[in-house]
């Protein structure tokens, strides 16, 4: 009877893995992050501000729109009546961010909800990691990034997408 009780083990911690590996997929490798380009031209610049500035309006929105090259320089900026004093720099803050660590805040924003290791992105200088800054991308390239701040994150990138998507 022992050895029957032995052997029942000896096949159940044998088999046992083999139905843990079956049932994980495997994680497909990380995309690679894309690369910067050409800054943004000023007629580019000029062309997303204009977009978020309209996407502002038309929802009534007082917003500080930023918009930097793809070295992170600011290119274009834009103030819209009553926008609250600290939105300019959030804004320019979220653009920056945006563009040196090649994807939108709101990633950032997520990682930090999440707690943990993730609260180390608090401790680095030049990190604005709150929703409403997204690269902009164009053929397959950033070109820069468009920031935005005035009122709920949420909102701010509706107005960045909005700018960045008249780039393309």
């Amino acid at each position: 009877m022992r050895k029957f009780i032995a052997a029942v083990i000896a096949a159940l911690v044998v088999v046992a893995p083999l139905g843990a590996v079956a049932q994980a997929p495997a994680a497909p490798p990380p995309m690679p992050p894309l690369p910067y380009g050409a800054g943004i031209s000023m007629e580019a610049a000029k062309k997303a501000l204009a977009a978020a500035e309209a996407e502002a309006r038309k929802n009534n929105w007082p917003v500080a729109i930023a918009i930097v090259d793809s070295s992170g320089k600011l290119a274009a900026f834009s103030k819209m009546d009553n926008t609250q004093h600290g939105s300019v720099d959030i804004a320019i803050g979220k653009a920056v961010t945006a563009n040196n660590l090649k994807r939108p805040t709101k990633a950032l924003q997520d990682s930090l909800a999440q707690g943990g290791v993730n609260l180390r992105l608090l401790g680095q200088p030049g990190i604005t990691p709150l929703e409403g800054g997204v690269p902009i991308i164009v053929d397959g390239k950033i070109i820069g990034a468009i920031g935005a701040s005035g009122v709920l994150s949420s909102q701010d990138a509706e107005v960045a997408m909005a700018g960045a998507a008249a780039v393309k």
